[in-house]
């Protein structure tokens, strides 16, 4: 299986937006699965076979520090524009959207991606900066509710919706709020790469994800022991 290369463009997003599911990414792929196998015996070969190996690039329109919105974060690029390597999924964070402005070059390598046909994926208001670009005119999408109102009267030629946590337009992805966003990307491994690599994956960051509807108990089902006693959804069996 070839390297999925996976991008982010470095502005000042919240962090949890972009670090959040990256990580979720990083704890399904191959390298941490691998190196987990030390602690837990859930983890063999079969599964191995058909786990992903995640490239991340955080792509500047320089190598300069960025300070990000939230959390007292900075970030230092991995790469720029013009060399960033060839991409399969880029991933948008959310701004301050009422005060931000995406650079040209920012929109035009956007605008690019998605009409090559490649997946994007914005989380929370990431998808009003993938809406001031134009790609979503026409599109189904979807924002964080407390930018909901606003990003409609800014952007009326998107068909938002804040019926699902998320919305899959063709190859573009928009997420609700930052952890229905990570939810989107549990949904997005589970249907590329299997349950059990999710599941897996999921373990690493304590994390059970809801469904498109934003339900509980649905992703990795309930389990029970033989009394009927509800067990946590992550079990595994310890050395």
């Amino acid at each position: 299986m070839a390297p999925f290369h996976f991008g982010a463009l470095v502005y000042n997003y919240q962090a949890i937006d972009v670090i959040g599911p990256f990580d979720l990414l990083n704890s399904s792929g191959k390298a941490l699965l691998s190196a987990l196998r030390l602690y837990t015996p859930a983890i063999d070969e079969k599964l191995l076979s058909h786990a992903p190996e995640f490239i991340f690039h955080h792509i500047g329109e320089t190598l300069e520090p960025v300070h990000l919105l939230s959390s007292s974060i900075t970030i230092v690029p991995t790469t720029t524009l013009e060399d960033c390597p060839e991409l399969d999924a880029l991933l948008i964070g959310g701004p301050d959207i009422a005060h931000f402005e995406l650079s040209p070059k920012y929109a035009d390598f956007i605008r690019r991606h998605v009409a090559a046909g490649k997946l994007i994926f914005s989380t929370c208001t990431g998808s009003g900066v993938l809406a001031s670009t134009g790609v979503l005119d026409g599109k189904a999408a979807t924002i964080n509710n407390f930018e909901y109102a606003y990003t409609v009267r800014a952007y009326p030629k998107v068909n938002w919706t804040k019926d699902k946590k998320w919305v899959v337009d063709g190859n573009i992805w928009t997420g609700s709020g930052a952890v229905a966003g990570m939810d989107m990307f549990a949904h997005w491994i589970k249907e590329n790469y299997g349950l059990d690599v999710l599941t897996l994956g999921a373990a690493g960051l304590d994390h059970e994800p809801r469904d498109i509807d934003g339900a509980f108990d649905t992703v990795l089902k309930q389990r029970y022991d033989a009394s009927g006693k509800r067990l946590p959804a992550h079990v595994f069996r310890s050395h």
